[in-house]
């Protein structure tokens, strides 16, 4: 298949992954939207692919009584690294915890739209890392290349009310922390 003929233009240019070597591939963030760019002074750690699923749940709208939405309930997936092999997981939290245990957690700073019908691009600022190894030291995390993860073109109202529904998704997870 060709992937050009694929992809949009737009989608394109946000993958940005168009180097790397055996075990990694080097975003370009000049390529990025500038929203979910990593400020300078912070190096690509790691890169993963993650493939997963997100829930969704049919709840009433905070801001609008009577009126229903799919709300984002929480998502799970595999991290693979370039070469396949799985080396964590990523959860709720939203959390990325490496196979060493190291965990860390953080704060979405920004989001950038994707091609229709893909979740958003995203930046996150992360918090200190739990334990020692690979999550250790990680400053940003960005979302990119997302493929599917969009809330159920369902119907969600009363009567849905309180039902989940499970969305497959799949996006590369970069991970930075502070240049030396």
């Amino acid at each position: 298949m060709n992937t050009s003929s694929v992809l949009s233009f737009a989608a394109v240019a946000s993958l940005a992954v168009l180097t790397g070597c055996a075990n990694q591939a080097m975003v370009k963030n000049a390529e990025l939207p500038e929203a979910v760019r990593v400020p300078a002074g912070h190096t690509q750690t790691m890169f993963t692919v993650g493939s997963g699923e997100i829930t969704y749940e049919c709840r009433e709208k905070k801001d609008a009584a009577g009126a229903f939405e799919w709300a984002f309930a929480g998502p799970v997936a595999t991290l693979t690294n370039a070469k396949g092999t799985v080396v964590g997981k990523y959860y709720a939290g939203p959390t990325w915890e490496s196979n060493d245990g190291s965990k860390v957690t953080g704060k979405q700073v920004a989001v950038s739209p994707a091609a229709p019908g893909n979740i958003a691009l995203q930046l996150v600022k992360a918090n200190p890392a739990t334990g020692k190894g690979a999550m250790e030291g990680v400053s940003y995390i960005q979302r990119l290349n997302t493929v599917g993860g969009v809330a159920p073109a369902l119907p969600c109202g009363a009567e849905q009310k309180g039902d989940k529904k499970v969305v497959a998704y799949k996006a590369d997870y970069v991970l930075y922390k502070p240049a030396m």
